[in-house]
């Protein structure tokens, strides 16, 4: 018989400012809140979507859709400059922590893959085993809005789940919560605690993370950052000048966790860093699985299947 102290997971939301477009900076931040939540027992550690080294919250209010303007290309160069290059080690530290610690994390970063030539940018949420090993990329599957000015489209390599304890753990960038078949593809490979990561701010977490618990019969983990006017650095080219466009708080959180039930555990905080730390009980999925199971009771895969084609996509094949 399975111990009840074996059903339960300690998980927590990061829910902190980065050293805007400072990937050093930031990633010492995050090894900082890895160690806290490490420090409070917890199995499981999220960050909000781009955290590494931000979001680009310059797009929005600087005119960023003109087009050729040498004070967007400096801010996309710096961007780029910044982000996360996977395969140079830019994470090896957030892996040793995850692995002294033995927490897995789930990180959002901006990456810079060398598989795509290194000079575009990717929405990826990194997803670190308690070994310190990187399990999975997922790279954002559609930008939204005036992301797209920024981001390229992602692919379905990272589309994966993985065993941590009693629970099976996805996550999902952003408006990707929002994407039917994206959320489905995650419920039939047996998740049952999903980590919704966002930029930050409330009006996207509080409605999205009850639905998605309670249609999924899992729980939601949503991980959101902070945002203001005073956390743009003077490194960041034409600083003063997105000071003067951007409102005081960009990002007021809103990190939350719901049941299976779709019912409150922690409803949104607001408005500050913080740690917001409980520990679920897969009991709880069981449960609320007897009445609706997506892909599994509930399902009919002779009425209805969905395909999701995993390959990493890439500009170049080579046969040497």
């Amino acid at each position: 018989m399975t111990t009840a102290k074996a059903q339960q997971l300690t998980i927590a939301a990061a829910q902190i400012a980065p050293v805007w477009l400072d990937r050093e900076r930031t990633l010492a931040k995050v090894c900082q809140w890895i160690a806290r939540a490490a420090d409070r027992g917890c199995g499981l550690v999220a960050f909000g979507e781009a955290l590494v080294p931000g979001y680009p919250w310059w797009i929005e209010h600087t005119d960023g859709a003109r087009f050729n303007s040498p004070m967007q290309k400096a801010l996309h160069a710096h961007y780029l400059d910044q982000a996360v290059d996977i395969d140079a080690g830019h994470l090896d530290t957030v892996c040793a922590v995850a692995k002294k610690r033995k927490i897995a994390v789930v990180l959002g970063t901006i990456e810079k893959p060398r598989d795509r030539g290194g000079h575009s940018a990717y929405c990826s949420l990194v997803y670190i085993d308690q070994k310190g090993v990187v399990a999975s990329v997922h790279r954002k599957l559609m930008p939204t809005y005036e992301e797209r000015l920024s981001w390229a489209p992602g692919d379905g390599h990272g589309l994966r789940t993985h065993a941590l304890g009693a629970f099976t753990v996805g996550a999902l960038n952003c408006w990707e919560n929002w994407m039917p078949l994206a959320r489905a593809a995650m419920y039939a490979q047996g998740e049952n605690l999903h980590v919704a990561s966002w930029p930050g701010n409330d009006y996207n977490t509080r409605d999205v993370t009850r639905f998605a618990a309670r249609e999924g019969r899992s729980y939601v983990l949503a991980a959101s950052s902070i945002m203001r006017r005073s956390d743009i650095p003077d490194s960041v080219p034409h600083a003063a000048k997105i000071r003067r466009a951007v409102p005081a708080v960009m990002g007021n959180g809103g990190s939350c966790i719901a049941g299976p039930d779709g019912e409150w555990i922690v409803p949104p905080v607001i408005g500050k860093e913080a740690l917001v730390v409980r520990t679920i009980d897969h009991t709880r999925v069981r449960e609320e699985r007897q009445a609706f199971d997506a892909s599994g009771h509930y399902g009919r895969p002779d009425v209805t299947q969905l395909t999701v084609d995993r390959r990493r996509q890439r500009t170049l094949r080579t046969v040497d």
